[in-house]
């Protein structure tokens, strides 16, 4: 094995002690991070021609190396911490994470107001509030703020809705809110009901019972029967919350036992919450393409959850047991007892086991039980998804599997904020990146076959162009054609998408300024003797660009004869005769009382088919449907709400939003700029003669 100049240079001189090493290609980027027990032997290791490594990623690892740095730490645990704060600060490339980026979600309540409430937060505070959590999953954390806003009474409105209420909300009518925003309440109830959520939220349940049970008898004894029944309310939900929490080990120990199936590169994680001998929260994590080891995959796995900055002392357990002891397990376990206490938790040692048997053996053989069960589960989702897919194959006579489907719907309010939204299903699942929104302009109002053509002959255009570049190349990068072309020609439709990028479409927004300069910057860079590489860079970030706007397997939309028949002229119009579509009509009632079930119109077929009630073929297409009327709403409604909100400087060319702002906050409102003469709007902090001149352009004075 030829190694860099560098690397077998400094290969001799490594010191046998732990630290963390950098691998670092020609261009000084961090490939890999990891830390070792001996470096010597660790990244010796690397590059030893019999070395039994066979993770994946090795070959191409050694073929981009061309340097390495070592960093010596005193222990075990410094390493373990170092490692995790390089991967986060360098971000490489071969390094696996077991999660996405988004923090943890964590439930806040704030002590120092009067009627504390409980919200959701991701980045928790020093700011002397109580936080629980944080919750593995957001349906998780959301189900326990349900569960808790509906049988303990907190308000639920903000701060500025309980000191600008006149009159109680629906929570005080359902008797989920004692409605302190409008009535005097007994406060000393009130903090009952804090400190009944927070034994909660701290699965005290055993205390929060006989607190419960004495309140209860006290206010029956007291002849208050609705504050007795509101008592035993509650403690029959805390006892249903126990039952459902299933005792496997007789210990007051807090312990996280990870289960770990695999098959080839496919990974299932299962965590079980075993807090005070009771499985509190299970949580399955699915991974892809992961070929590293067990143990590195374990060790991986501890830095993503525990060394988060969203985490609360009760989150890091006593005990983790895992399938199999990381390399420098102790140094974890130290690092881990040190986090916890500088969250405030106990001084106890957090512990890592790997146990061969006994009890906490029956714990981790369980763990792995539910990850195996996840992984069946989820393959035979695929399985499913398949057969559904094959059987609207089949029903709709379409040539290929259709695993990603599309739909367009309109909507609009009396004919004003016309929005046509697309969006996308993958393999029967939601792809909401290929999700599109547009905004509808200069038709007649409430036309929505002309709104549809619109909107539709962009999607296509978009689709067509991406086809080309399939077949010619991504010639953009160089000479300004290929995807750079057909972007460019499509500019304006990127500037009126930018609607669409506040609906979730950030690509959509940004495709029109892509189109017009995206090969000028790979020009630039190819100038130098390293062009070919920032070619090749340029290329493919523009092809993933486009690859954006591939067409789909079928195109659905939301109307009968007349709407398929204005898909079908889009298409036609820019020369798309193969695309699949079909038009998916409503159920609805003739005049005569005959019940007509939803219907796919064809093309070239007189007569729809009608499909069976409960079907998976009707399953799929009213799915995408009802999502893209849902997402067509949704962009209605921010397109009406933002024309009710706008300024008419918002229309003019060169006024944003600060030089808006700075105009209306020195010279009072839009009469005023009116009627102010040139020395007073110039005047105005961040305001230019160019933007003096727009403004008497476009604003008359009356």
């Amino acid at each position: 094995m030829s190694l860099p100049e560098e690397v077998e240079k400094k290969l001799p001189a490594l010191p046998a002690r732990p630290g963390c090493y950098i691998f670092r290609d020609s261009a000084g980027e961090a490939l890999y991070i990891g830390k070792a027990t001996s470096l010597r032997a660790r990244v010796r290791s690397y590059f030893q021609a019999g070395s039994s490594d066979d993770r994946g990623f090795l070959p191409w690892l050694r073929r981009q190396v061309t340097d390495f740095e070592t960093v010596v730490t005193a222990s075990e645990k410094e390493a373990a911490i170092l490692e995790s704060s390089l991967i986060k600060t360098n971000k490489p490339r071969y390094n696996v994470k077991l999660r996405d980026d988004k923090e943890f979600l964590t439930l806040r309540m704030s002590l120092q107001h009067a009627y504390p409430r409980l919200d959701l937060v991701r980045k928790p505070d020093k700011d002397g509030a109580q936080y629980f959590g944080p919750y593995h999953s957001a349906t998780a954390a959301r189900r326990t703020l349900h569960l808790v806003e509906k049988h303990f009474q907190l308000r639920t409105c903000s701060d500025r809705e309980l000191a600008s209420r006149s009159r109680p909300c629906l929570q005080y009518q359902i008797k989920r809110c004692p409605a302190p925003c409008v009535y005097e309440i007994d406060d000393s109830i009130y903090a009952q009901q804090v400190r009944a959520v927070a034994l909660f939220l701290e699965a005290r349940h055993d205390e929060l019972s006989k607190e419960l049970e004495s309140r209860m008898a006290d206010a029956s004894a007291a002849l208050e029967y609705e504050l007795a029944a509101l008592y035993r309310d509650q403690l029959h939900a805390v006892q249903t919350a126990r039952e459902a929490q299933r005792v496997v080990v007789v210990s007051d120990r807090d312990q996280d036992v990870l289960g770990l199936y695999r098959e080839g590169d496919l990974v299932e994680l299962s965590l079980l919450s075993v807090r005070a001998g009771r499985v509190v929260d299970a949580a399955s994590i699915s991974h892809k393409r992961v070929e590293l080891p067990d143990d590195e995959l374990v060790a991986t796995f501890l830095r993503e959850h525990y060394g988060s900055e969203n985490l609360s002392a009760a989150f890091i357990p006593d005990e983790v047991v895992l399938p199999v002891l990381p390399e420098g397990s102790g140094g974890v376990s130290e690092w881990l007892t040190e986090c916890r206490q500088s969250l405030g938790g106990p001084a106890r040692r957090v512990e890592l086991v790997s146990p061969e048997r006994g009890t906490k053996r029956k714990l981790l053989d369980l763990a792995q039980d539910n990850a195996r069960h996840a992984f069946e589960e989820k393959r035979r989702s695929a399985d499913d998804i398949e057969e559904r897919l094959a059987r609207l194959q089949a029903k709709l006579r379409l040539p290929v599997l259709p695993r990603r489907i599309e739909c367009c719907d309109i909507s609009h309010l009396g004919g004003e904020d016309t929005v046509g939204a697309v969006v996308a299903l993958t393999d029967g699942a939601p792809d909401k990146k290929r999700y599109r929104s547009y905004t509808v302009r200069g038709l007649t109002e409430g036309d929505d076959y002309a709104a549809m053509y619109e909107v539709l002959s962009r999607r296509f255009r978009r689709g067509k162009a991406e086809a080309e570049v399939d077949r010619h190349g991504v010639d953009g990068v160089d000479g300004g054609g290929g995807a750079d072309g057909a972007d460019g020609a499509g500019g304006g439709d990127g500037a009126d998408d930018g609607d669409g990028a506040d609906d979730g479409d950030g690509a959509d927004g940004a495709d029109g300024a892509d189109g017009a300069d995206g090969g000028g910057g790979a020009d630039g860079a190819g100038g130098a003797d390293g062009g070919v590489a920032a070619r090749d860079g340029a290329q493919a970030e523009q092809a993933a660009d486009v690859a954006e706007w591939e067409l789909p397997d079928l195109f659905v939309v939301d109307g009968g004869r007349g709407q398929l028949s204005v898909a079908l002229t889009a298409a036609h119009d820019l020369g798309l005769h193969d695309l699949a579509i079909v038009g998916l009509a409503k159920e609805r009632e003739t005049p005569l009382g005959e019940k007509l079930v939803d219907r796919v119109y064809l093309p070239g077929q007189k007569n729809p088919i009608s499909l069976r009630s409960n079907s998976a073929e009707l399953f799929l297409l009213t799915r995408v449907r009802d999502e893209a009327h849902r997402f067509a709403n949704r962009g209605r409604k921010k397109t009406g709400k933002r024309r009710r909100f706008e300024s008419e400087l918002d229309r003019i060319p060169g006024i944003g939003e600060k030089s808006r702002t700075a105009l209306l906050t020195h010279l009072g409102s839009l009469e005023g700029v009116r009627a102010a003469n040139d020395e007073a709007i110039l005047a105005v902090p961040g305001i230019t003669r160019r933007q003096l001149t727009a403004l008497r352009k476009h604003l008359k004075p009356e």
